[in-house]
């Protein structure tokens, strides 16, 4: 479909929720009803804080606002603006992030036994949405980029092989793109799916903008995928667990409504509603041309960080027509194993001694998310310190480990292992058991273990070594993970 065209059916400048929301504030309206704090004067510290413009807003479904899990007035129209922007049939509004919507994905696509084809290196909620279903994973272990330590996309001929080997398979799901901007062969990967009989699924919750961008990687919706879950509150704007659902013609509307509210909020924020309303809005009038900014200010970024030297800030150069199909040049991924300090190390320094927050930083690499919010002076202040960094703490990097990814070996699937008779032992005695809970570093959320994977040395070493360099590890049951729970 013709972006351009999918967008001028509609009245873009239209934001109905928002609308509504304005006149809703104007009637004033006696609250005898939920939330409790009526319009923030029971609670005047929390007015206090968030101000009064948003507690007045903070208001539960009625009439006159429609109601998320059966929209038939504002609600609606906001969602078929959003589908229309999007090159979508249809646009679900999520308020539980894009968690509820990959997992209503692929809900809607897998019931228990299904099989689905996916990269390992896919985000924890996808995981957590087999443990649900029962549905099980059948691997595409991406290749790994060797000097950068990183998992790329999904290889032509490996989805191609997976998809003979498992005909009976309900699904593909790709990552566009991955945390680090790479993306896979979709149009290709789409077309072998369909060709199956299969559904294509795309987590795009780091590409809302390839839909407003020029010269950015190809959409979900314009690939032709069948579903998409797009992270509005990352790259778009919206407020922070704001998400949209994004789906093709070929999927039944109704039975994904259905399928969201069996686990999405019945009292819908509509804080987070009005935010992905109106971010949508400003998207459709004006993405292409800020998002052009962004694609231009992380190249210019780029530049400046590798002329520092140490680092490698690495970008379309990586592109090699199939594991590495695209690249998304507004993420500014940056290598920095070379100046001998952890990804982790040098997000720590940012922080504490730059007061620099950025995204993320792991075994061998940061990533600094750049958005419609980016100004050319952040980014003069993080190459300065980076700079400054290489210059005080260089040392000798021998000895750091540097691969992100570690192919696992699949002994149960998630829902049989997550719920199956566990012990908890010592995390050093656990190797050659099978895993029944998740470990991962977050961000960015990719589990190292997943319930049902053999824990293998490597993968201890793996954890012990994360742990060591300062990673937030999430997952297990025990916070400090000096235990793990296996199977019995």
């Amino acid at each position: 479909m013709n972006e351009n065209k999918a967008r001028s059916r509609l009245d873009q400048r239209r934001a109905p929720i928002y609308e509504a929301l304005e006149r809703f504030r104007q009637m004033r309206v006696v609250p005898f009803d939920v939330p409790g704090h009526k319009r923030g004067r029971g609670n005047p510290e929390l007015t206090a804080f968030l101000g009064q413009q948003c507690v007045g807003v903070d208001v539960n479904s009625m009439k006159p606002l429609d109601n998320l899990c059966h929209p038939v007035s504002v609600i609606r129209e906001a969602e078929e603006l959003a589908a229309d922007a999007f090159g979508a049939a249809h646009a679900f509004l999520m308020v539980g992030g894009t968690t509820s919507s990959v997992q209503s994905m692929v809900l809607t696509a897998c019931k228990r036994g299904d099989e689905i084809i996916l990269p390992r290196n896919v985000h924890r909620s996808v995981l957590n949405a087999l443990v649900l279903c029962g549905a099980v994973p059948v691997y595409v272990n991406p290749e790994v980029d060797k000097r950068l330590g990183i998992s790329l996309g999904m290889k032509r001929e490996q989805v191609a092989k997976a998809i003979k080997e498992h005909p009976n398979a309900v699904a593909v799901l790709v990552n566009n793109p991955t945390y680090y901007g790479i993306c896979s062969d979709l149009r290709a990967i789409v077309k072998m799916a369909h060709d199956a009989g299969m559904l294509c699924l795309a987590d795009e919750a780091h590409g809302t903008h390839f839909y407003f961008g020029g010269g950015l990687p190809v959409s979900a919706m314009a690939a032709g995928a069948d579903m998409a879950s797009v992270s509005m509150h990352k790259s778009g704007g919206s407020l922070t667990q704001s998400s949209l659902l994004l789906i093709g013609p070929n999927v039944h509307q109704g039975y994904v409504r259905q399928i969201i509210n069996l686990t999405q909020t019945t009292s819908g924020s509509y804080l987070l509603m009005s935010s992905l309303d109106i971010s949508r809005r400003n998207l459709a009038l004006r993405g292409r041309q800020v998002f052009h900014q962004v694609a231009d200010i992380a190249e210019y970024a780029r530049e400046e960080i590798n002329a520092v030297g140490g680092y490698y800030a690495f970008g379309k150069e990586l592109c090699n027509g199939d594991s590495v199909f695209d690249f998304d040049t507004t993420k500014l991924s940056v290598h920095t194993l070379d100046i001998g300090l952890a990804g982790i190390e040098v997000y720590d320094i940012l922080r504490d001694e730059y007061d620099i927050q950025i995204e993320f930083g792991d075994i061998g690499n940061i990533l600094a998310y750049l958005s419609i919010g980016d100004r050319p002076q952040e980014v003069e202040r993080l190459v300065s310190a980076l700079a400054e960094i290489k210059r005080r703490y260089r040392t000798d990097g021998s000895g750091l480990l540097s691969q992100e990814y570690i192919d696992p070996v699949v002994a149960a699937s998630p829902q049989e292992a997550f719920y199956a008779p566990k012990k908890s032992l010592p995390l050093r005695e656990t190797e050659g058991m099978v895993c029944s809970e998740f470990v991962m570093c977050y961000p960015p959320g990719i589990p190292i273990l997943a319930p049902g994977e053999r824990i293998t040395k490597e993968i201890l070493n793996y954890i012990e070594y994360a742990k060591a360099k300062g990673c937030s590890m999430t997952g297990p049951e025990d916070p400090e993970i000096l235990h793990l729970n296996v199977l019995a």
